[in-house]
């Protein structure tokens, strides 16, 4: 009864989507509207009452990881099943991987560029979009692919045959049960088809967002078919879900056009980045959405929903606590629902139900650490000439904002901050190719950035210069203003390639490059990630002051026995070999240790509290920073540590001084602080606890 009731309310829904983007006049639509009203409530009115107590037959249990790439910079992008085998895109490593659920055994397929998008045609072949040579490919087990669509390493827009055609950064693909190939032509912002050797345009256009024949997308990504001859689209840039009907009509399923990742009623809720979709054979819609999972069809009445994650991370986990980072694939395996889940280098699955699965649990994912990615690549400045040593402004783990209280807005700076004069021309730092396909953002703004697989360059007009005028490179795809003709975005697609020492852009009123080490997710200390020419530091960090507070963050004076919980805050700052005095850096460790007086000698910590080899949670900010506590581009840096918590990575947690758990008397608290290249400095003050 429950599956029959909703798939009738499904229907309806759909229904009411089409009747409203039907082109009729204002008039006409509205008489309709009071029609089709009186009708859906009686008819919705009648089913939900009879539907309401059956209960969804989907029970999500657990959030697992089935594959974890050996290659740490691996990207799991799409993924589809066939004969009992998952295969999975790696747009990384150019290849295909195959394994069989269970047993352990990988194939891989090489001969691609940038594989993305991946689905089954009709007759066994596997269908891939790869917009690293703007083609669609074909091949099957154990064959080399083959082209089937788009001119090779050719960007354009041109329906016609399909080797003949130009596709730009395809990157989605679905089949029809006819063994049509649906495209999503992502930076053409087309749904493209493939049949009978000829590729045509069903829906799309300029870039943008309308409904009905003359539709349009933002960055469409992931496509799939929906009840036979639908296409569900991804609208990434849109944060919406979109269905293109048979005739190339299109109306929007899910999404408002808001950023929060809110759930409700289709029209009303809000996806923040919709990167893939996938369907059952009873209508039920799953999404990978930013770094949630999130589905429509599990009621008796249509609603979108987040069944696992939303906050970027890799865990394990019931799924509310499961985490993801960018999820770009989905693939239903009976009731299990795999997840390609690319900056995480891993192949992911949620368990529909409690029962063993079958599947094997990996446990191998491991993030890059400092010393490998050194290794990777030689280092450089962002600057010519590369090997010219330049000031750091800014290093990982520094607080950014100010906190006056625990209302304050505050956060971690994630890089390394690198001084250059206005309008000089950064440079890439390693060779790269682009892999989020929303990889340039916050064009205009002071924030405008580059995001690559391993490397961020931020505060950079992205392929133009101080003048706003465009470099002549292809790999920059500018929307103009269609009356000044000057750029008002910019994209950079999915498998461009870039070497080092090319010009990324120019700096921004900010000037300096905020450079980001490591994997989205995945942040290290750049210091430590980067080799870079000349930088050196022998100055030790200074301590200025040490104060106490209680667990209310009431000031305790100098001097006072400690009887209750009490806090350590320490005021401290390092600077860098060739700095100047005004710029202050974090240290790169702190900590503290409590000594008895009669028993106080030289020592070294035995363990740090707050350290920045890794990017901490923004959540921890005010775990290590103390009222008082400001950075920014204007006005004086403090940085007050609270020494007596601990962050470091995800972990963080408040800790104190317990005078109960110590014997009364006199001891000397030392305070530690250490700088990346090994300068560490202590302040000890006597303190008594107890009466």
């Amino acid at each position: 009864m429950f599956v029959n009731c909703r798939k009738i309310l499904a229907e309806s829904y759909v229904s009411r989507q089409s009747f409203f983007s039907s082109r009729v006049p204002f008039v006409a639509r509205s008489h309709r509207f009071r029609v089709l009203a009186a009708v859906l409530i009686a008819v919705a009115g009648s089913l939900i009452t009879a539907c309401s107590e059956s209960a969804s037959n989907y029970q999500f249990w657990r959030v697992s990881t089935a594959f974890s790439f050996e290659n740490k910079l691996a990207e799991p992008f799409g993924i589809a099943f066939h004969n009992g085998r998952v295969y999975v895109t790696d747009g990384q490593g150019g290849e295909v991987r195959s394994f069989t659920p269970g047993d352990g055994e990988v194939s891989t397929v090489k001969g691609f560029d940038t594989p993305s998008g991946i689905a089954i045609g009709t007759g066994g072949e596997v269908v891939v979009a790869d917009p690293g040579t703007n083609t669609i490919k074909q091949f099957t087990f154990g064959k080399e692919p083959s082209d089937i669509a788009g001119r090779a390493n050719a960007r354009g827009f041109a329906d016609g045959p399909a080797l003949e055609a130009l596709f730009n950064g395809p990157t989605g693909v679905a089949v029809f049960p006819d063994g049509r190939v649906a495209v999503a032509d992502t930076y053409n912002d087309r749904i493209r088809i493939i049949e009978n050797g000829m590729v045509r345009t069903l829906a799309g256009g300029e870039r943008g967002f309308a409904d009905g024949l003359a539709a349009r997308f933002d960055t469409p990504l992931g496509i799939a078919v929906w009840r036979g001859d639908k296409l569900l689209v991804a609208d990434s840039g849109n944060r919406r879900i979109r269905v293109v009907e048979p005739d190339g009509s299109v109306w929007t399923l899910a999404g408002d056009g808001g950023y929060e990742l809110r759930d409700g009623l289709p029209a009303s809720a809000s996806l923040v980045g919709p990167a893939a979709v996938t369907a059952d054979e009873e209508g039920r819609i799953f999404i990978a959405d930013g770094n949630a999972i999130r589905v429509i069809g599990l009621r008796s009445f249509p609603y979108l929903e987040t069944i696992a994650g939303g906050e970027r991370g890799l865990a394990d986990s019931t799924p509310p606590f499961a985490r993801f980072n960018r999820p770009s694939g989905l693939a239903l395996l009976g009731r299990t629902l795999f997840i390609a889940d690319s900056d995480n280098a891993a192949v992911r699955f949620v368990h529909a139900e409690k029962a063993e699965t079958g599947l094997t649990i990996s446990n191998n994912t491991q993030p890059l650490t400092a010393a490998e990615f050194r290794s990777l690549q030689p280092g450089r400045w962002p600057y010519d000439p590369p090997e010219r040593t330049r000031e750091i402004a800014g290093t990982l783990g520094e607080i950014r904002g100010e906190i006056i209280d625990q209302n304050s807005e505050a956060w971690f700076h994630n890089g390394l901050d690198i001084p250059g004069a206005y309008g000089e021309t950064a440079r890439f730092i390693r060779d790269e190719k682009v892999l989020d396909p929303h990889a340039a953002e916050n064009f205009g703004t002071l924030r405008e950035l580059l995001r690559m697989p391993t490397i961020g360059y931020v505060h950079i007009r992205l392929g133009r210069g101080p003048d706003e005028s465009r470099y002549d490179d292809p790999r920059f795809l500018f929307e103009l203003d269609p009356a000044t003709r000057k750029p008002i975005s910019v994209r950079v697609p999915r498998g461009a390639k870039f070497k080092a020492g090319e010009p990324v852009g120019t700096l921004n009123a900010m000037n300096h490059v905020h450079l980001i080490a490591g994997r989205p997710g995945a942040e290290m200390n750049a210091l430590d990630a980067l080799v870079l020419p000349g930088v050196s530091d022998s100055i030790a960090p200074v301590i200025e002051e040490i104060r106490f507070f209680d667990e209310i963050w009431m000031e305790i004076p100098a001097g006072t026995a400690l009887t209750g919980k009490t806090r350590v805050v320490a005021k401290v700052y390092d600077r860098k070999d060739g700095n100047a005095e005004r710029r202050r850096l974090a240290p790169y460790r702190l900590s503290y240790e409590l000594i008895p007086a009669a028993a106080a000698s030289n020592s070294k910590p035995n363990a740090w509290t707050i350290s920045f080899e890794k990017m901490p949670s923004h959540r921890a900010v005010k775990f290590a920073y103390a009222p008082g506590s400001r950075s920014g581009a204007t006005g004086e840096t403090i940085f007050n540590f609270a020494v007596t918590n601990r962050v470091d990575g995800d972990t963080f947690s408040e800790g104190f001084i317990d005078p109960a758990t110590l014997p009364p008397g006199q001891y000397i608290l030392r305070v530690f602080a250490a700088d990346f290249f090994g300068n560490t400095t202590q302040k000890d003050i006597l303190v008594s606890l107890g009466q």
